[in-house]
């Protein structure tokens, strides 16, 4: 693959193929690494902001430079290190002394392999009526916690479980009807081998007979035929610009880019706003994601997988489909990443850009003028997804013509599943879906980074609350009402307010959600007012769709030590270049402790500062019947709104349908061709 295929002109833009290459090279030629070495990542290591902002100011571009993980498996030790390719150079190099780097697709492989060759987890498989051969194994994470005492836990594993296929037609995830609940094969990853397999022994003896198969794929079903074809023309192009990784589109600007951890990060997010370019996000991403089980039974109350740390979100990712994933005139951009050897690898159309129809934008009817006013909302969507075994994870990026943001997740793919006996039903900790088949109640935690630069690098974080306003001496008394007799704060009844407060240091802004408060956050730049209302500008942060639970880990159990970042929905953080990751930079095989837990410690001032936040979208999937076999899509967001951004509604000039196409002609037209019919 040429590099010319995958340019790199600004200093955020992804490696190309041969600057993977040659990273790879320079590491050989200055390591003394083993030829059983793993290269886990070759990725941008990222320029420090402080760079950023001189090659901004000055063009001057920073050192060019690659970040490289990989596992030695003669050593049996991880390495970490920076590699200039500006200067040809290993700038960095270090043991990794904590956790493991996240597993990779080769050792996924490796783990089906190993296991299903072994014979004891043979005879376990036969234990319940079923041909091992149809068996499939998943390589989980191992966690810390749960790895047997009896297993070195300096090793590098994987936790296989297992499902099978009813029969030998069956495909791939089709198995999943079939859980192989209660046997657990602990592999080491290095040399190849079950070191532990344990078998809590068969909760159904006759998988194959006892179980049915649910279909989903299109060959294997009775499909719907009272439904039309749904076309998304433009027939004159989009409305946005693409120039390499940035993107234009009506007054927004960002830069696209894309990693083996993260998958889809947005730098540089602006808005034009009379000409002038207004900053609004430095950075965002989704730096980590986990899968928290709750179903006390211990075939399955280990699972608490970091689909990032563990897994890698861009390393998973898919290569999307015109006309399925994405409807439109689409953009797409490649990610290019590396293989277990070091080798450019490229997954085509990782990323995807497109416009959408979001139904009404703003309307008024006015009567006295029999005036229609209304305006079609059109947003711009960046996406990805990633499928992490048996779920996939849509990501996107929504931006609007009324200067608003939304994050969203998007939930499907295939549940995991357990076996009860066979007249069992349970409720609670897991949902009967099925005879005999159950599906665990579990949390995924969304968390996305926000490095908020709103009109300036300078932010303050406010949270705002609906209060009540009590009768009597005791009810709210600011200044503008203070005419008011201060025993009839509130004489009828119908009184309340917003307060703000204003986050200090970094212990204040440790937050969860309150929607009967009906909790927002504000992230305003005090030191730039706006000219209508004397007020700060900002952006708002709220939840949109998805309820947004709580966490509910114990304390001191392995899921708050190791993902304590979930524990609120909110932190602010003081910016630092070295924290992206939330639960710290291996969480694979890692007690915990260390990420924004440990980072907060340290109550940093946040008011008027550099800040970073980080929130978090809880979803607790209590399942039912109607989520097997295939999930139908759960969407969880959050949105970003102007607060004092702008003057007015920024999307007052937008033009309505009759100004930019001949709306009686595409009428006429479709009428004709639905008559012809």
């Amino acid at each position: 693959m040429s590099a010319n295929n995958h340019p790199s002109e600004h200093p955020l833009d992804p490696l190309t193929p041969t600057e993977i290459e040659r990273a790879w090279a320079i590491v050989t030629d200055e390591t003394s690494l083993s030829s059983e070495t793993r290269v886990i990542e070759i990725t941008l290591a990222e320029p420090q902001k402080a760079a950023l902002r001189e090659f901004e100011a000055d063009g001057t571009k920073p050192d060019r430079r690659a970040r490289v993980v990989v596992r030695d498996k003669d050593e049996r030790a991880s390495y970490e290190g920076v590699v200039s390719l500006s200067n040809e150079s290993v700038e960095e190099w270090s043991e990794i002394e904590r956790g493991q780097p996240r597993m990779i697709g080769e050792e996924f492989v490796e783990v089906e392999e190993v296991v299903t060759e072994n014979e004891e987890f043979r005879e376990s498989v036969r234990r319940r009526g079923a041909d091992p051969d149809l068996a499939i194994v998943t390589a989980w994470s191992a966690g810390y916690d749960f790895v047997p005492e009896d297993v070195d836990r300096d090793r590098r594993l994987a936790h296989g479980i297992a499902w099978v296929k009813g029969d030998p037609d069956d495909e791939g995830a089709e198995a999943y009807n079939r859980p192989l609940s209660g046997i657990h094969a602990w592999v080491d990853l290095d040399e190849r081998e079950v070191v532990k397999l344990v078998d809590t022994g068969p909760k159904n003896t006759d998988v194959v007979e006892n179980l049915r198969t649910y279909y989903y794929r299109e060959d294997k079903r009775e499909l719907r035929d009272d439904l039309e074809p749904y076309n998304v023309v433009q027939p004159d192009g989009p409305s946005w610009e693409v120039d390499g990784h940035t993107v234009e589109w009506q007054n927004w600007s960002l830069r696209v880019g894309f990693n083996h951890r993260e998958g889809l990060v947005l730098y540089d997010v602006s808005y034009e706003d009379d000409g002038e370019e207004r900053p609004i996000l430095r950075r965002a991403s989704w730096p980590e994601v986990v899968a928290a089980y709750n179903d006390p039974d211990p075939d399955h109350d280990w699972k608490a997988p970091f689909d990032v740390g563990e897994y890698g979100l861009g390393r998973l990712a898919n290569s999307l489909t015109e006309g399925c994933d994405c409807l439109g005139y689409m953009h797409y951009w490649d990610a290019v990443l590396n293989d277990a050897d070091g080798d450019p690898q490229v997954i085509p159309n990782a990323i995807c850009l497109h416009e959408e129809d979001y139904g009404l934008l703003w309307k008024h009817y006015d009567w006295r003028v029999d005036d229609h006013e209304v305006r079609r909302n059109r947003r711009l969507v960046v996406s990805f997804i990633s499928t992490i075994g048996n779920y996939d994870f849509g990501f996107y990026w929504y931006f609007y013509q009324d200067g608003s943001i939304e994050g969203q997740v998007r939930l499907t793919g295939c549940n995991a599943t357990g076996l009860m006996d066979t007249d069992d039903r349970e409720t609670g900790y897991a949902e009967t879906i099925g005879p005999g088949h159950k599906s665990m109640l579990h949390q995924h935690v969304f968390n996305c980074r926000l490095d908020f630069a709103v009109d300036g690098e300078t932010n303050t974080v406010r949270e705002v609350n609906l209060r009540e306003v009590p009768h009597g001496p005791d009810g709210y008394d600011p200044t503008p009402h203070a005419e008011i007799d201060q025993d009839r704060l509130n004489p009828h009844g119908n009184a309340a307010f917003v307060e703000r407060t204003r986050f200090e240091r970094e212990s204040d802004a440790k937050r969860l959600t309150d929607t009967h408060a009906g909790r927002y956050w504000e992230i305003v730049n005090e030191d730039v007012t706006n000219d209508a209302t004397g007020e700060p500008v900002g952006y708002r942060l709220r939840g949109k769709n998805g309820s947004n639970t709580v966490y509910p880990m114990q304390p001191g159990s392995s899921n708050a030590k190791r993902a304590g970042f979930a524990k609120k929905h909110l932190w602010v953080t003081q910016y630092d270049d070295d924290e992206i990751y939330p639960a710290g930079d291996y969480p694979n095989q890692n007690p915990g402790g260390e990420g924004l837990s440990a980072w907060t410690e340290a109550d940093r001032p946040i008011a008027n500062e550099d800040v970073v936040v980080w929130y978090n979208l809880c979803q607790t999937h209590v399942s039912v019947p109607e989520d097997w076999p295939v999930l139908p899509a759960k969407m969880v967001s959050f949105k970003l709104e102007p607060a004092h951004f702008f003057e007015e509604n920024p999307a007052v000039d937008v033009p309505p349908e009759h100004a930019i196409k001949d709306i009686e002609k595409w009428t006429t037209d479709r009428q004709e061709s639905m008559d012809l019919e």
